[in-house]
């Protein structure tokens, strides 16, 4: 197959969303015949019909939409390209950021911290699961993930993994379990009702390790795999929750709940995740030395 003409596909790509050669031809400011000629060429490079006919109109064949995901693509990437090297040279103003949903709400304010208040820089903030900010770090629609996850790396990884902080995980509960945990950290687990993250995190995994060794069943009143939720339950006195408490230091420092326990041997771990890049963000470095820092000085 000959190279791809890129001319060619991007007069393809008009046609498709003009839905005519009239009106693409128009659009480009250039002759009908010339439209018709270059989309047919562009076929025959492709072995492939990209359009059928409709009445007046012309619709995209199955090969078609596939041609046109991949245009759109193409073109897509060529104007972050320019863009990219039209900010050499300047201050970036933008700083992407992607957290993982399950992620501490208050980490990730003490992560932005620095940059809140500044009239210059906007901070963009996306949260979802840590398979799709991985695609959209390598995508480069984000800078950085934050994620309590560490992503598994081999010598093809990407990934630049940089741990920010290490939390210890308590046991957290309201004045009405103070009791129960002046009977100690047996008796709390074995009696009290828990409200713990679900199984395929790692602070559920370190948990149910710790219980297991001391030969305790628990009593589970509630799971969830986000840390806000947890909050909210350990804050409703639905049980005692399992959690870092940098999720609740609000409500430590008001008396509304009480760190009861710390547990051995269960932290959550903090990392920002990055990709290597010849133009990286410069707010990221500030972000990231500041949370290092931070961490250190803790």
């Amino acid at each position: 197959m000959a190279s791809l003409n890129l001319h060619h596909l991007r007069l393809f790509r008009a046609t498709a969303r003009e839905g005519t050669l009239t009106a693409a031809a128009k659009a480009l400011n250039i002759s009908q015949s010339a439209v018709s000629t270059q989309i047919k060429a562009l076929e025959t490079d492709l072995g492939h019909d990209l359009f059928e006919r409709r009445g007046r109109n012309l619709v995209l064949t199955e090969a078609g939409r596939i041609a046109l995901d991949h245009a759109d693509e193409i073109f897509r990437t060529a104007e972050q390209l320019t863009a990219t090297f039209r900010a050499v040279g300047q201050q970036r103003k933008v700083l992407r950021i992607g957290a993982l949903a399950t992620l501490s709400r208050n980490f990730q304010l003490g992560f932005v911290q620095p940059l809140i208040g500044r009239e210059d820089v906007e901070v963009v903030m996306r949260s979802g699961t840590q398979a799709s900010l991985l695609r959209a770090l390598e995508a480069m629609t984000i800078d950085v993930l934050l994620t309590n996850m560490v992503p598994a790396r081999d010598a093809a990884s990407p990934y630049l993994v940089r741990r920010l902080a290490e939390q210890p995980v308590s046991l957290v509960g309201g004045r009405s379990r103070l009791a129960l945990a002046a009977q100690g950290l047996p008796k709390l687990l074995a009696a009290a009702p828990l409200i713990l993250p679900t199984p395929e995190t790692a602070l559920r995994a370190g948990f149910d390790a710790l219980t297991e060794r001391m030969g305790i069943v628990p009593r589970i009143a509630a799971e969830a795999d986000d840390m806000a939720m947890l909050r909210l339950l350990a804050r409703s006195d639905s049980g005692v929750a399992v959690i870092p408490p940098i999720v609740v230091q609000d409500e430590l420092a008001s008396g509304a709940l009480y760190e009861l326990f710390q547990l051995p041997d269960i932290t959550e771990i903090f990392c920002a995740v990055t990709i290597r890049r010849t133009f990286p963000n410069p707010l990221l470095a500030d972000v990231l030395e500041n949370a290092e820092a931070e961490a250190a000085g803790a």
